[in-house]
Parts: structure tokens; sequence; C-alpha cells
């Protein structure tokens, strides 16, 4: 009796042990969380949104059962660096950790800072000092094993950009954030707006982004990448397709939960989940592809679906992809062609060499030319197919019967024109290369125009300057540094990057051709006995001199003359006493059209 009793209770150890074991996985790992929300800025007008984003996502991820979550509010940037010291303690023995951000965020010559409500950014270098480089933060959850997520809703138009000095005239100041590639495995970067684009605060109580992220990413056992494509979605939908959410890194194949599954139930009492339909299956693969935009994730989406409506908008985004291989490598393959013609001709090479280096350069441009037209046909289809899908997905009014879907001809899709945040990029790009001098308000105007083909020149590209295309974005984002000439107003010389103010030294003056000069005095009198006396115009036949009578106490009476002589249609005679000789435009009163002497008395 002693003995069965014995048995039951081992075996009913062994089924506690076995389920402990099962269930461990789940709930082991230790999940913390810094939640960041700056409004109160004390030296731009405050924000109304972030304070109460940051505290929705706080609460959402304290519901999800983080082991740590940390929420702080409106740090000046000494008390931020403090928190982010705190928290990378916390998540040294952490599988996950997740830091959100909500407030200003700024980019300047590709590198993201958030700027801490005590900033005042006077000058571009002041960022350095009084912001917070998005490595830092990076920093920060570096130790944790598993997924280090950084979640910024901080792409909105930042009046410090607008204000701040610029200390060299080639750093840019971007809109929205930079693109960003982790170099550490298992890091997610998740934007609220694509890179270089800005995101809505909000009519609510929430901005869109923040909105939509509380709903899905503490939904349990869904994948972290799953859960900002229903993000992105969502905000896509609710903002009319102007915001687009992104994500940046990269994960393993596995799926990774912020919130784990919740425990299966018996086999018995399970119930059918239901499954996601093929065409949806296909459609969320797609999209993780093209937010992932490289050539691995659209081979490896194809070699999944070789067929179908997302395997044609797959081919055509690989298209594009390998239309601007072809053409980065024929515009490298006109430079270096363009550079052997110049070489041969500086060295004064045979004629034969010259002319094959001529017929060479030829050859390549029109082969760049080429690549430039089919680039920009294939971005035009992939564009108009994409906005297609877009359109195709929206739902339907609830009051329209549904439509059968019809298969779309992806090659008669018209090219799309680029919408103003693409035209904002391009501006803001211009003005970093130094070609565009105005503001990037998304309005393609003359001015705008003009500074594509100042590009085009500088550049030797042929881009249309009628339209801001992604193509132009592009191919702007590739040039590292100043491209256009530096251009400076009046009293200021281009001194390396930089207009510096022409200083004179005392007794010279700055002419109308930006150089000093001698100062000049008063223009002096014209007289007989000296050389520097305005020429006077050739006459058809001088007269002699006449003298008037003069009276007996005049000068010229007394042998005092003073030898000024004032000639006129009637011909010369000495000046009159009392009375001064001076020259004169025709204009100003001169007898003759090219100017002449007139006597001016007292």
């Amino acid at each position: 009796m002693i003995r069965s009793g014995s048995l039951k209770l081992h075996r009913w150890v062994l089924a506690a042990a076995a389920l402990l074991a099962v269930c461990q996985p789940a709930f082991a790992e230790k999940r913390v969380a810094l939640v960041l929300g700056n409004s109160a800025y004390r030296n731009v007008p405050q924000l109304a949104n972030p304070v109460n984003d940051s505290a929705k996502i706080a609460a959402t991820l304290k519901e999800a059962g983080f082991d740590v979550v940390d929420s702080r509010r409106d740090l000046p940037a000494a008390e931020t660096r403090r928190a982010l010291r705190d928290f990378a303690d916390r998540a040294r023995d952490a599988d996950i950790a997740v830091v959100y951000y909500a407030g200003h965020g700024i980019e300047v010559d590709g590198s993201n800072y958030l700027i801490p409500v005590d900033a005042k950014l006077e000058r571009d270098t002041d960022v350095y000092d009084e912001a917070l480089s998005l490595d830092r933060v990076l920093i920060a959850i570096e130790p944790a094993k598993k997924l280090r997520l950084v979640i910024l809703d901080a792409c909105r138009d930042n009046p410090f950009a607008k204000t701040m000095k610029r200390t060299v005239a080639s750093r840019a100041i971007g809109q929205g954030l930079a693109k960003v590639e982790p170099s550490s495995p298992n890091v997610l970067i998740a934007y609220s707006a694509k890179a270089g684009f800005t995101a809505a605060d909000g009519d609510g109580q929430n901005s869109p982004f923040t909105a939509a992220l509380s709903r899905h990413i503490a939904t349990p056992g869904l994948d972290v990448r799953r859960a900002f494509g229903f993000v992105r979605d969502e905000v896509l939908k609710t903002t009319g397709n102007r915001q687009e959410p992104f994500v940046y890194g990269s994960l393993g194949g596995e799926d990774v939960p912020l919130v784990p599954a919740p425990a299966k139930p018996a086999p018995a009492a399970a119930a059918p989940a239901p499954a996601l339909s093929a065409q949806a299956e296909a459609r969320r693969d797609y999209e993780l592809a093209l937010q992932l935009g490289n050539k691995n994730a659209l081979d490896a989406f194809l070699k999944q679906y070789p067929d179908g409506f997302y395997a044609s908008l797959a081919k055509l985004q690989l298209d594009k992809i390998a239309a601007e291989e072809i053409r980065i490598a024929a515009t490298e393959k006109a430079r270096l062609a363009e550079q052997e013609r110049a070489r041969l001709v500086a060295e004064g090479a045979q004629r034969s060499e010259q002319s094959k280096a001529e017929a060479d350069v030829r050859a390549a441009e029109q082969a760049r030319i080429a690549a430039e037209k089919a680039k920009q046909i294939a971005q035009d289809q992939a564009t108009a197919a994409e906005q297609k899908r877009l359109a195709a997905e929206a739902p339907a009014p609830a009051k329209e019967q549904p439509v059968k879907e019809k298969a779309v001809n992806l090659a008669a899709l018209p090219p799309a024109s680029a919408p103003a945040d693409v035209t904002k990029s391009v501006q803001a790009e211009l003005r970093r290369v130094g070609c565009l001098t105005g503001a990037a308000d998304g309005d393609w105007n003359a001015a705008s125009q003009r500074s594509l083909t100042l590009f085009n020149r500088y550049a030797g590209t042929r881009l249309d300057a009628k339209v801001a295309s992604v193509d132009a974005l592009d191919a702007i984002k590739l040039k590292p540094s100043r491209v256009c000439p530096l251009v400076c107003e009046h009293g200021f010389r281009a001194d390396g990057d930089r207009c510096s103010r022409i200083t004179c030294a005392q007794g010279s003056v700055l002419n109308d051709d930006n150089e000093c000069e001698k100062r000049r005095g008063n223009k002096p009198v014209a007289k007989r006995d000296t050389d520097d006396r305005p020429e006077r115009p050739v006459r058809e036949r001088p007269r002699p001199e006449v003298s008037a009578p003069r009276p007996q106490g005049s000068p010229q009476a007394s042998g005092r003359a003073s030898g000024q002589l004032v000639c006129d249609q009637s011909g010369c005679r000495s000046a009159s006493a009392g009375c001064r000789v001076e020259f004169r435009t025709f204009e100003a009163g001169g007898p003759y059209p090219s100017g002449g002497n007139i006597q001016v008395c007292r």
C-alpha cells in the first residue's frame, strides 16, 4: 500500500516537473523597458502629445507583464544620460530590452539625435553637447540577449532646425530622421515615419503611430515584425497614405514576440484557430520583404511564393534594384572613361589614342543615359504598382457591394507623380550639397528646378529637373559632400565651406566687383597747365580766343589771370572773375555730347 502511494506521488512529481519544463521558457525571459516623453520644451513651443504617448506605452508594457518599466517625462540632458546609464545596468541580464521615445528628434550630417527639454541648439555644433545621439541609446540596450528594440516617435517638424546657425555651410540638417543600418544582431529600430519624412502629431490625445502601436505591440505570441506590419497598415489608413512607419534592422528566422503566447490548453479543449488565407500570408510576407528593401529578402520571398500577384510585385522591385545597380556601374564607367580621356589630353598622347578615348567616352555616356532611363522606367513601374496595390487593398465603403478582384497588368500602369514628402527630401538633399539656398517646403517651383539643373551640371547627371523623383533623391544622396560651388553675397568671399566677410584696409573701400580698392578723393578741377583734365572733343574748326572787356580791377586786367578757359559752341574764352570751371556731362548741362567745361559763377 505504501509502495503504491509512493509510486503515485513519484508520477505526480514527474508530471509537475514536465509541466514546469514546458512552461518555463515562456515565462523565464526577463523584459525591461525605458519610456521617455518630452513635451515641456523650454526654448521652443511645447508639444501636446509626447507625454500622453509615453504614458500610453508605459501602461501597455506594464499590462503585458514587463519586469521593469521605467517611465520618465520632460527630462533635461543630464537626467536623460543618467536614465540611460541606469537602464543599461538593468539590461545586463535581460533577454528583451525596449526603449521608447516621444518628443523632438533631429538629423545632422546623417546622424540622429534625441532632444532634451533644456536644449537651446543655437548653432549646429551644439547638438553634439546638448542632445543625445541614437548610438548612445543603442549602447544602453546592447547587453540584452534576445531582442534590442528602439521605438522613436520623433519624426516631427523640428523648430530648432529653422533657427540654429550654420557653422559650416555644407553641414546638412535634415528633415525627420536619417536611415540607419544597425551593425549589431537582433536589433530593430522603428520610426514613426520613413527616413527623411515627418509624422503627424494627430488631433487626438495620442499620435496615430502611438495609438496603433499600443493596440498591436503587446499582442501575445505575435512576432514583433508582424506587429509593426499591422502598425504600418493602420497608420497608412489613418493618415491617407501620407505617413508610413518604417523598421530598420533584422532578426533571425524564429518569431520574437514581446509578450509570450499563452499556454496551449489540452488537445480535447483546443478550439481551431482561424487561419489566414494563402493570399493574406503572401501579403504579410511581401510587406516584410518590402520593408527590408534588399535583394536577398525579395529573392527569399519569390522562393516561397514563385507565382501570383505579390510575386509580380516582388519581381518589379527586383527589376528596380537591378536597374539601379546597372545605372551606378554605368555612371562609374563613364566617369573613368572621361578621366582617362582627360589624362591622355594632358599628357599630349597621340591623336589616335585620344580619338579612341573620345569614342569610349561617347559610348560610356550613351550607356549611362540608357541606364538612367531604364532605372526611371523600373522605378515608375514599381511605384505605380505599389499605389495600385494599396488602392486595391483599401477597405471599400460599407454600402458598396464587393467587387471581384481583377487581374492587374503591371506593365500598363502609368508612372506616378512624386509625393510632397519626396519633394521635401529632394530639396533637403539639394541644400546639403549646396545647390539650393531656399527652404525645403515641398513646393517644386522654379528655384528648385534651377537647383536640380545646377546639380546636373556639376555632378554630370541628366536628371529631369521638372519633377522631384525618387531617382533624383537617390542620385543626390550618393554625393557625400558639396557639389555646387559656394556662392556668397556681396561683401563676402568663399572660404572653404563657409562665406567670410571681406575687410578692407584703412583708406580702401569695397567696389562692385567685391574687391578692395583705394578710396578716391574729390575730382580735381581741370586746368590748362595740367595733363589730367578731361579730353575736349575735337571741333570742326577752332576759333580765336575773344576776350571781353574787363574792368580795371579784375584779376585778368591786373595780370593775375587764372588761366582757366571755358569753351562751348561759340568758341573758347577766359573764365570771368569770381567764377570757376567745372566739367559736366551732356545730361548735366555740358556743351558737347561727350561732356565739357562750363563756367559756374557765385
